[in-house]
């Protein structure tokens, strides 16, 4: 996953991950800016060794709540918090299977309102009514309170203010158990049972964890959070009501006429907004409509609010949210406590969230905004202000709670994010690394003895960075931002931590049995295809690896197949490409590590699914993939075909699934009809890489012995994958110096 989902994720989601995890620049300044150093380097052997700097990666704020008991006392339509000695109630009621909820004794008040039902998330939070704003990016965690998927905990909290009426208990995405529910005469009793994800390769456990929480949501509004047993020390947790709009305008910046920019890109006005004490929002008003989502004319516009003196920015940018120049446009928001989605009505398009933390505290501070078309490289089409606003009225709605009384408030919202530290930046790492021991590696891969504020174990990847390979649908790019002259070519976005899955050798004994998207599901298999009645080493981290890294040349191509342009991805292989691996990694049989499956025609109109488009277990590349790696001619590539419409009829009598599909017959000569051929060809392509694996520690200390004996045991691994995945066409080595 190259900043997007991982494998096996829909064609959307993958997108709009790409799109939210990292942005890189508004249009019309779209150069990243040059990473720094952030530690000392050293080698141990063949590993690198990164010591961050003090302070690198801020301070960890892990749950402190346990055996205690929340309360939010209501005070009008807002609240007052304590917290006190552990309340509570053995008697849990009934399980309930589904979200919703009904109350039959009483109606409950919440968000200024009196409900008789309500939603109940397994990952811990309740909710009422629908979404005030939709934030778009919402894979996680599959109900009305969502997060995106690569938001930080830090962020994603102040992103659900006045989206829709919440109430965060344990808010962790990916929790799963089961969910109790009991009316009193005077109280709906709420208690949770879950466990965090495991056994997958982007897990940190094995095995299920406990966690026991509970919420109590009395007649008269109070809600009580009681929390018995946390394994978890991540989540979310507050009380997030629909706030009632009251707003309060403090600056107003007067835009001048500009007859020659489109109506659209011609900002006459930019308000700055108070709402409920909570919240600021921006409106942009333009002389004539804002392109609504969908209309070509939004893709490659932005709206920029930059705060002085902090150099925040809030931006607001129509971006194409499919593959390719004529992709349906939608916009998106970046930018620190800024929600993700704006509101668009005739010419004014809104934006709005929690003040950054960098001016938290401030009394006042400049704004100024710009226009941007990706048309422009040298700089704003239109620029507003500055203009020196007071915000004296706007509160910070997180809080301590360990720490806040009932004299504190009352707030209009409140909560408090429980998180680890944050991941250092890829370029700042790539530039650490690369200006201490050259411009020698071509791919970078981390491994810390710490986590981060980040839901997965696993990572996305950079790729690509460099190279200067065309014909592959993408090019490089931002070379300079990573201090690399020209070699760097790819990298792990964030450390991978000694404590995840994928950082063991082997599934330890007694690890359940999983999904076929877990090792475990395939251990009886991979021992017995095995001399050795043992599956290889490392297995989650030759998938990890081989697929991240395979997004330095995969799968963003297409192919024109009679005068029509279809998308074999985008980011991953489309899930009915027939992309089996020409060199199987371990399997006689597996389908491309970039997606896609191995599909066996039955000439009947339905397809029977041999393999699937997950990555585990480690699988090796197809012949497209060789192909785009410059390790096989377009002569050595079979022809191929896109199954569409997929259709699941059942399954057959070795328990594989069949579908009907319609079957579209491709060569790689459309995908070069499409995309030029690939420059270098296979003549003159790279063949020898180089892979540096480092060691990211905090200040002051020294790599775990597990640390090392980890990643020298994927170093080796690593070595041997790409090898036997690529035929042998191409070598890998791991040498720092």
């Amino acid at each position: 996953m190259t900043r997007t989902a991982t494998a096996g994720v829909s064609r959307e989601t993958a997108l709009v991950c790409l799109i939210l995890f990292i942005h890189l620049g508004a249009v019309g300044e779209t150069k990243m800016p040059a990473g720094h150093s952030v530690g000392k380097v050293s080698t141990l052997g063949d590993l690198i060794v990164l010591e961050l700097d003090e302070g690198v990666r801020g301070k960890e704020n892990l749950f402190d709540l346990g055996g205690r008991t929340l309360r939010f006392t209501p005070d009008g339509s807002q609240f007052r918090v304590d917290s006190g000695s552990l309340t509570w109630d053995p008697d849990f009621g009934q399980e309930i299977s589904n979200e919703e909820v009904s109350l039959h004794n009483f109606r409950l008040p919440f968000s200024q309102k009196n409900w008789t039902s309500l939603q109940v998330g397994r990952a811990g939070w309740v909710s009422f009514g629908s979404s005030n704003a939709n934030q778009g990016n919402k894979p996680y965690s599959g109900g009305s309170v969502s997060i995106g998927r690569f938001d930080p905990l830090t962020e994603a909290a102040g992103k659900l203010v006045n989206t829709v009426p919440a109430i965060c208990v344990f808010f962790k995405p990916r929790m799963s158990g089961h969910v109790y529910a009991k009316e009193l005469a005077d109280a709906l009793v709420i208690t949770w049972d879950l466990t965090e994800p495991f056994g997958n390769i982007q897990d940190f456990t094995w095995f299920r964890t406990e966690n026991l929480f509970q919420t109590v949501l009395h007649r008269d509004g109070t809600i009580e959070m009681a929390y018995k047993e946390l394994t978890a020390k991540d989540a979310i947790v507050g009380v997030y009501p629909e706030l009632p709009g009251k707003q309060t305008v403090v600056a107003t910046l007067e835009g001048r006429l500009h007859p020659a920019l489109p109506p659209y890109l011609d900002v006459q006005a930019v308000k700055a907004s108070i709402i409920d004490g909570a919240l600021l929002r921006v409106a942009f008003e333009t002389r004539g409509a804002i392109p609504p989502e969908g209309d070509p004319a939004a893709k490659g516009i932005a709206y920029r609010l930059n705060f002085a003196p902090a150099g925040v920015k809030w931006i607001v940018e129509g971006m194409a949210s499919e593959e390719g120049p004529t992709g349906r446009a939608r916009y998106f928001v970046f930018g620190p406590g800024a929600s993700h989605k704006p509101k668009i009505a005739g010419n004014s398009i809104t934006i709005e969230g929690i003040l950054p933390a960098a001016l938290r505290g401030a009394r006042e501070f400049e704004i100024s905004a710009d226009v941007l078309t990706e048309a422009t490289t040298s700089g704003p089409v239109g620029h507003i202000g500055p203009r020196t606003i007071q915000i004296s009225g706007l509160q910070n709605p997180e809080a301590h709670f360990s720490a806040v009384t009932s004299k504190d408030g009352p707030f209009s919202t409140v909560y408090e994010a429980f998180h680890y530290g944050a991941s250092p930046s890829p370029t700042d790492l790539a530039c650490t690394v690369i200006n201490a021991l050259g411009d020698k590696f071509d791919f970078l891969a981390y491994y810390s003895d710490f986590r981060i504020d980040n839901q997965e174990a696993g990572t996305p990847s950079d790729g690509p960075v460099g190279g200067n390979v065309t014909g592959i649908g993408q090019t490089q790019n931002d070379l300079d931002a990573y201090c690399s002259q020209g070699r760097f070519q790819w990298e792990y976005v964030q450390p991978v931590s000694v404590g995840a899955n994928q950082m063991q050798e082997y599934p330890p004994d007694g690890a359940p049995a999983g999904t076929d998207r877990d090792i475990t599901f395939y251990r009886d298999q991979l021992r017995e295809s095995s001399p050795e009645g043992k599956m290889l080493p490392y297995n989650y981290a030759m998938s990890q690896l081989g697929h991240e890294m395979g997004h330095r040349w995969a799968a963003f191509v297409s192919a024109k197949v009679n005068g029509e342009r279809i998308s074999l991805g985008p980011v991953h292989w489309a899930r009915g490409l027939q992309a089996p691996a020409a060199f199987p990694y371990q399997r006689p049989m597996e389908a491309s590590a970039m997606g896609g499956g191995v599909w066996q025609d039955n000439f009947d109109g339905t397809y029977t699914q041999l393999d699937d488009d997950y990555y585990v277990p480690a699988n090796g590349y197809s012949h497209l993939d060789l192909y785009l790696m410059g390790l096989i001619s377009p002569a050595e590539v079979p022809d191929f075909f896109l199954l569409k419409n997929l259709a699941p009829l059942g399954k057959d009598g070795n328990g594989r699934t069949v579908f009907k599909a319609e079957r579209t017959k491709i060569t790689v000569q459309d995908v070069i009809a499409q995309e030029g051929p690939r420059q270098p060809d296979v003549n003159h392509s790279q063949r020898k890489f180089n892979t540096g694996m480092v060691l990211v520690i905090d200040h002051g200390k020294a790599p775990s012995r597990e640390l090392v004996e980890g990643v020298n045991g994927i170093r080796l691994g690593w070595i041997e994958y790409w090898d036997r995945s690529t035929g042998h066409r191409a070598s890998m080595t791991a040498i720092p110096r």
